[in-house]
């Protein structure tokens, strides 16, 4: 699994700031997506190495670490999420261009999941008439609970 770039961002993930990880190879390949750069096999590769250099970087900064994209490779996503939550006292979100969460997805390592892919003309998270969900991923008992806060997006629209 490799990434191309990372930035610190504040509307990807509501009421977090996130360090973003963009991670490329994707296999969605959705037309209109904004980072279609993200869908060749291109960057550096992304291990617990470079992972905790960003982090490291960033950790007094951040309340969050965002995995942008990683479908073709959700166990390694799965393991670098469990690696950041036994080494940081950070959130974890991933976000899949799938419609599905992945049978491959552990729940206990993400705090939010994003699903589906982008379609041009139903808009992103930020659209009221998007294909897309955001959900927050809580424990309860033994068991998770997924809860959509994709209107946490729609402030403006509201």
């Amino acid at each position: 699994m490799k990434f191309v770039n990372y930035d610190i961002v504040f509307q990807e993930v509501p009421d977090e700031t996130t360090l973003a990880i963009n991670i490329s190879n994707c296999p969605c390949k959705c037309n209109g997506c904004h980072s279609s750069y993200l869908m060749q096999n291109i960057g550096e590769e992304l291990n617990e190495t470079a992972l905790n250099q960003l982090v490291s970087k960033y950790k007094k900064n951040i309340t969050c670490v965002a995995f942008m994209g990683g479908d073709a490779d959700v166990q390694g996503v799965m393991h670098l999420a469990h690696w950041i939550k036994n080494h940081y006292p950070l959130k974890v979100a991933w976000y899949s261009g799938r419609n599905e969460i992945s049978a491959n997805f552990t729940p206990q390592w993400v705090d939010y999941v994003k699903v589906g892919p982008y379609i041009k003309e139903c808009g992103g998270l930020e659209n009221p008439h998007t294909n897309q969900k955001m959900f927050k991923v809580d424990k309860h008992s033994n068991n998770f609970v997924y809860t959509d806060i994709t209107k946490q997006f729609w402030k403006k629209h509201l």
